[in-house]
């Protein structure tokens, strides 16, 4: 598939170390119509105000959403994707802005999105993995929320809890964002839940998850555990779900 318009959604907390460097390699990127949405929940540290610079120069086709407070990673990507609807793009892609997700992997994931709905930058398939300076704890623990959700929802994806993917358009339209509920990190669960009951196509490519380079991480053990019982919720509000639900419209 020749992608002719891309849009990226990134969220934002407290990223102004990292934004300017990923708005660079976005836009390094060999996609002809890419545009960039940031999602900033008016971070301390001046990352919307630096964004706002950078919306500033035209050829960054950057737009910043302003939100004005810290709201979750679920609601900044609903906010992010909906924009990027309206805009209509052929795909739309989801990246964190600390460089733990690669963004050159965007490239193969782009080929592959023409015979797939959604492509998935997965740590759990064979040539993926994590970063080696992760410690035996943490890495058990990520295991272990991978397998929970699999188990409990009966996921055939691999990496669960991605946070690095390429929609297609129509997809993201089906999928009917005004079913999600989830707002931490455990929208990424809900969504490809929904994703595998409304029978899209998923295809997963390696990636090794890289340790973020600067800044300070937003998982805490709170989130983990709060994920793991909102789990259970999923299983059932959507457990009834199949393709003929998808939605038509936006």
């Amino acid at each position: 598939m020749t992608i002719r318009s891309l849009a990226i959604v990134i969220p934002t907390y407290n990223e102004a170390k990292n934004v300017t460097a990923m708005v660079t390699a976005l836009r390094a990127l060999p996609f002809p119509d890419l545009g960039i949405f940031i999602v900033d929940d008016n971070s301390p540290d001046g990352t919307g105000a630096l964004a706002d610079e950078l919306a500033a120069k035209p050829e960054n086709r950057l737009t910043v959403i302003h939100r004005p407070g810290k709201f979750g990673l679920g609601t900044a990507y609903q906010a992010g994707f909906r924009a990027a609807i309206a805009r209509r793009t052929e795909a739309i892609a989801q990246l964190d802005c600390d460089f733990s997700h690669p963004p050159d992997a965007l490239i193969r994931m782009a080929e592959l999105l023409g015979s797939y709905d959604v492509v998935v930058g997965s740590r759990y398939v064979p040539g993926g993995g994590l970063d080696k300076r992760w410690d035996i704890g943490r890495k058990l623990l990520s295991r272990w929320a991978v397998f929970y959700a699999k188990t409990i929802l009966g996921l055939k994806v691999h990496d669960p809890t991605a946070g690095f993917k390429l929609w297609r358009r129509e997809t993201l339209i089906g999928v009917n964002l005004n079913r999600i509920h989830s707002n931490g990190y455990v929208f990424l669960v809900e969504m490809a839940y929904i994703t595998q009951k409304l029978g899209y196509r998923v295809c997963e490519i390696p990636i090794t998850f890289e340790e973020r380079q600067t800044g300070k991480s937003k998982m805490s053990m709170g989130v983990k555990i709060e994920a793991a019982w909102r789990v259970w919720q999923l299983r059932l509000r959507h457990n009834r779900l199949q393709p003929r639900d998808r939605a038509l419209e936006p």
